[in-house]
């Protein structure tokens, strides 16, 4: 029978997979952006994105266990949704509004996964991994945050790209 410790390691290799892909995933897609704002943001989070794995190495020892990634069939979803859009609008005015909708279906997922393993190590009375936990969670928060900022007008950059006369009239 799986105990509630047992599901909070199995989710947090998880999440540790899924930081080194999208370790692994941030420089095509820094690549891909047009706006230096957008690069700049990304590249801020690729940075903190090796920070949060060294600190999902500091949970996996506050639980007495070893680092292990246990491969995440969503995060591969996600990543590989992410580089199709990013694909088909590469030369696209839309460009940097497909980067931030496809970042931001990450840091949802994100979100959701380290708010349940921040709760989940309460539970287990865990101060230290909750703690950890929920500086990352913060940090993803900030993350969300910043691409929502960046969205509105990048959304806005690839309306007025593409010109009036692309069905936006009013009737």
């Amino acid at each position: 029978m799986n105990t509630l410790k047992d599901l909070f390691l199995n989710e947090l290799s998880d999440m540790y997979d899924s930081e080194h892909r999208i370790t692994k995933a941030l420089p095509k897609i820094i690549k891909a952006a047009t706006c230096q704002e957008l690069q700049g943001a990304l590249q801020h989070h690729m940075e903190e994105t090796g920070e949060q794995v060294a600190k999902l190495d500091r949970v996996f020892a506050a639980f007495d266990e070893q680092p292990r990634a246990k491969k995440c069939p969503a995060m591969i979803g996600i990543l590989a949704e992410g580089d199709e859009i990013i694909s088909k609008n590469k030369k696209s005015p839309a460009i940097n509004a497909a980067i931030i909708s496809a970042a931001q279906k990450v840091k949802h997922y994100e979100i959701a996964s380290y708010g349940c393993l921040h709760a989940w190590a309460q539970e287990l009375d865990n101060s230290e991994a909750a703690s950890i936990l929920e500086e990352i969670l913060n940090e993803e928060k900030h993350a969300d945050k910043t691409l929502n900022d960046l969205s509105a007008a990048k959304n806005e950059e690839a309306l007025e790209e593409v010109g009036a006369g692309s069905g936006s009239e009013k009737s």
